[in-house]
């Protein structure tokens, strides 16, 4: 179980009240929300969820969702937060995605009636989370592969997002949403090039911004 043994050393030599993963889906796609999560594992939920958690980019859909169907039953936490396209356009995709973070970590210190001053945050990637005050952080770059409450964080925020870019297809059908997920594959490309981008496409991001620049509006 080595993605237990990372939190349990954490919690060993740090002693944190709660030990908290955080981690985003969908900050590279062209449409759709950067989704963030906020997860806490209890120990005794470590041996029964290890043997379906991972890095989400390392599970199939399905086994994502038994993931998360395990870890809810196990007494997994989470809290979520977004940041949608106009919000992504308006302050860039790394700020947004630490307005999503902060607010996942909020939801759930929050639901779980913890203050932050007891939380110690494992952050995927090498950046602390702005504007979440009286937390202490770790950076953890590859987290999702090596920490099994980052690894949680990830499966939740994967699984909310697909979610969300499923009633994006049937909100603005013809996209391919639900296939693509919002990435920039060539069928995605190809369906903006022949419908014009919509109100739930990335504005600033390169593909969109040329399409808009040739005379399209979202």
């Amino acid at each position: 179980m080595p993605l237990c043994r990372f939190d349990l050393e954490i919690l060993k030599n740090h002693k944190p009240a709660l030990l908290v993963g955080v981690d985003e889906a969908g900050r590279g796609p062209l449409a759709g929300p950067v989704t963030a999560c906020a997860a806490w594992v209890p120990v005794s939920a470590h041996k029964i969820i290890s043997p379906l958690v991972d890095d989400s980019k390392k599970l199939s859909p399905l086994k994502r969702q038994r993931a998360l169907k395990l870890m809810l039953e196990s007494g997994v936490r989470f809290g979520f937060g977004f940041a949608l396209a106009p919000e992504i356009d308006r302050v860039n995709i790394l700020e947004a995605t630490f307005n999503a973070m902060g607010a996942a970590v909020r939801r759930l210190l929050f639901y779980i009636n913890t203050a932050p001053g007891g939380a110690l945050l494992l952050v995927d990637g090498p950046y602390p989370v702005k504007r979440v005050e009286g937390c202490a952080q770790l950076p953890v770059i590859d987290g999702d592969s090596k920490s099994i409450s980052i690894a949680a964080a990830s499966i939740f925020a994967k699984v909310l997002r697909d979610r969300w870019l499923d009633v994006l297809e049937l909100r603005h059908p013809g996209y391919g949403f639900t296939g693509h997920k919002g990435y920039g594959t060539a069928a995605h490309l190809a369906a903006l090039n022949r419908l014009g981008p919509c109100p739930q496409h990335r504005a600033t991001f390169a593909p969109v911004r040329k399409i808009l620049a040739s005379g399209a509006r979202l």
